[in-house]
């Protein structure tokens, strides 16, 4: 058995697709619309075989999606880049274009190298070797 996709309500339809692409190469489906429901998705997939559905419809509201606060449920989505040198440079790379930075690359306690960065609408993506 494997996790099949993972979803997100988003704000902003094309900027959070244009995000995943550029920096986690994602390839993405068409547009999903049904203009019934107010409905719009895309599917992102990546080189692993792991998809991200990203989602719009206008009357989603916001939760309190503060990084700083713990709280249940989903928290972080993390990708594996393949080594340590890849982790930096990614990393360097999103801090460069404006992206924000909230742990520095690592070695946790439970072993992994990471850095954890926040995507276009705060979503916690943990970069690890």
């Amino acid at each position: 058995m494997k996790i099949e996709h993972v979803a997100f309500w988003v704000k902003d339809l094309e900027k959070m697709k244009e995000f995943y692409q550029t920096y986690f190469n994602a390839v993405s489906n068409e547009k999903y619309n049904n203009p019934v429901k107010k409905f719009e998705s895309y599917f992102l997939s990546f080189d692993s075989g792991a998809r991200l559905e990203i989602m719009f419809r206008p009357d989603i509201i916001e939760a309190n999606n503060h990084h700083e606060c713990e709280k249940l449920g989903m928290i972080h989505l993390a990708f594996s880049t393949g080594s340590k040198e890849k982790v930096d440079i990614l990393t360097e790379k999103l801090r460069i274009d404006g992206f924000k930075i909230v742990g520095e690359p690592r070695t946790t306690g439970d072993g992994y190298y990471e850095s954890v960065i926040l995507d276009p609408e705060n979503n916690l993506i943990e970069i690890t070797e």
